[in-house]
């Protein structure tokens, strides 16, 4: 800053001069040093809040069972921090071209993983996921739909169940974690592999309660939360804990991931007690830190 001039000089000493406290006139030299405090503090002050938080593009790849509250869920993210999130949705197992293995295996970019957890495990075996970053989100349980107005069968106990599935014309089940258990491991356990092996068939890349609700298929098979929000269908409840399935859903972060920060920042908030309440209405139980 330059010097004032003589003429300012001349004009300030027919201004009274600033006082302390005491009341005791302070000297031009104090006045014109706390001057030029304040304006660099003003111009420190100016540049830090017209310099906008760094904001990165965040990589997601989920799959369905976390998809509803997910959904919700970024967008309060996206307004609060100002990060970009980018997703792609795929099913966390299976051979389908658009399931997560499949397009990590492909070396498609990514910064986080949201799949179930039983599926990470290989993920993180071949290299794509690292294994100190997995953090559980909410945990997740299978559900049983019929198309819109038709009947609905009983499926309150086991035994309801078996009669349900022997009665039924179709059945179909999903390609993912819930229905690898129903068609591997439910089916023999109720003792109906034999008798639904010709009527029950694995959907990929598509919900299950959207091929029951156009009537291909009598009784669906999937995640509560992915059932939920299809319309056309009416959803009967969980299938009898004796014989539930209880997955959990996680996110962690990529290997290759170029946001790690941000990565990190958003599993912190879906991982959060803010979370929680979206995470419940979409049919999960969320598991909170």
């Amino acid at each position: 800053m330059t010097p004032p001039d003589h003429d300012t000089q001349r004009h300030r000493s027919t201004e009274k001069r600033p006082h302390n406290l005491l009341g005791v006139s302070l000297p031009r030299c104090v006045v014109f040093k706390s001057m030029l405090l304040r304006t660099a503090t003003l111009i420190v002050l100016a540049l830090f809040l017209a310099t906008p938080a760094r904001a990165d593009d965040i990589k997601v790849m989920t799959s369905g069972a976390f998809t509803e509250a997910y959904q919700q869920l970024v967008e309060q993210f996206q307004k609060t921090t100002h990060h970009t999130v980018v997703t792609t949705f795929g099913a966390s197992m299976g051979g389908a071209q658009d399931s997560i293995p499949v397009r990590l295996d492909r070396g498609e970019p990514v910064d986080v993983v949201i799949i179930i957890d039983a599926a990470l495990n290989p993920l993180i075996t071949r290299g794509h996921v690292a294994a100190a970053t997995r953090v559980p989100l909410a945990r997740s349980v299978i559900g049983v739909a019929v198309r819109k107005g038709a009947p609905k069968p009983d499926i309150s106990t086991v035994d309801a169940l078996r009669q349900a599935l022997l009665h039924a014309k179709s059945i179909a089940y999903s390609a993912s974690a819930s229905g690898t258990y129903i068609s591997t491991e439910l089916f023999a356990r109720l003792g109906v592999a034999d008798q639904v092996k010709g009527k029950a068939r694995r959907i990929e890349s598509e919900r299950v309660g959207a091929v029951v609700a156009r009537g291909e298929a009598e009784l669906g098979f999937q995640q509560v939360s992915e059932l939920l929000p299809v319309a056309g269908i009416d959803y009967l409840g969980p299938i009898p804990s004796e014989v539930q399935q209880v997955s959990t859903v996680t996110a962690a972060i990529a290997t290759k991931a170029t946001s790690q920060s941000a990565a990190k920042t958003l599993i912190d908030f879906l991982a959060s007690p803010a979370a929680a309440a979206t995470i419940k209405k979409t049919g999960l139980d969320p598991v909170t830190r």
